[in-house]
């Protein structure tokens, strides 16, 4: 099986991402940029899950049977950049829990390092969404997701969506796992000798968090 990648083709996504892309952009609207986009996208990546027609309830009017969702849905946002990804899922899934997962990238072996867990014992969820705003080289993803196989969920079960990946991190996800369906607003073809995608957007947890230095 191969992964599906799904990319937006909705006008308001690439305005959006468009206008993230500028670099003189605060923190304040990269984060309300970065929360809009994660909205977009997320009504995307739910736009198959499946739904139950059972449940009877009341309009103004008369009864009428409610729909809901089927599967338990849970939000895994890799620190910290992830974490600009949430709201705009919350918005979608006001009761889905969020399970951080903390991994950086190593400067010069550009390798994942894992430094935070917060799965809990058993996977409770049918559904894992993984946040993160950039796939550059793709370890990272690659990690996370094997982290959540490892944990009991199926590829088929966990949804990557961030806002921008290289050409070479779509590739890396897709031949680890080719189960797992990515969503993102664009992908670019240029990744850098220091794994930087180009144009890109830059370092996003720090134009996020305004820790740019």
């Amino acid at each position: 099986m191969t992964a599906s990648l799904h990319i937006s083709e909705h006008p308001i996504v690439a305005i959006k991402l468009s206008q993230l892309r500028e670099a003189a952009n605060s923190p304040k609207v990269v984060r309300e940029l970065m929360r809009d986009l994660s909205l977009l996208l997320g009504y995307e990546a739910s736009s198959t899950l499946p739904t139950l027609r059972e449940k009877k309830m009341m309009s103004p009017y008369e009864p009428f049977t409610g729909v809901e969702l089927k599967q338990r849905v849970a939000l895994v946002p890799i620190l910290r950049s992830g974490l600009g990804l949430v709201d705009g899922f919350l918005s979608l899934f006001p009761e889905a829990p969020v399970l951080h997962l903390g991994l950086y990238r190593e400067k010069v072996s550009l390798q994942p390092v894992e430094y935070y867990n917060k799965l809990p014992q058993n996977p409770q969820v049918d559904v894992c969404y993984v946040l993160d705003p950039i796939v550059a080289t793709g370890n990272t993803a690659v990690a996370t997701i094997n982290i959540l196989k490892e944990w009991g969920l199926s590829g088929d079960n966990i949804k990557f969506v961030g806002v921008l990946a290289s050409q070479q991190g779509i590739d890396q996800i897709r031949n680890e796992h080719p189960d797992v369906d990515i969503y993102m607003a664009a992908v670019d073809q240029t990744l850098d000798e220091h794994g930087y995608i180009r144009p890109g957007l830059g370092d996003s947890g720090d134009r996020l968090w305004n820790t740019a230095i």
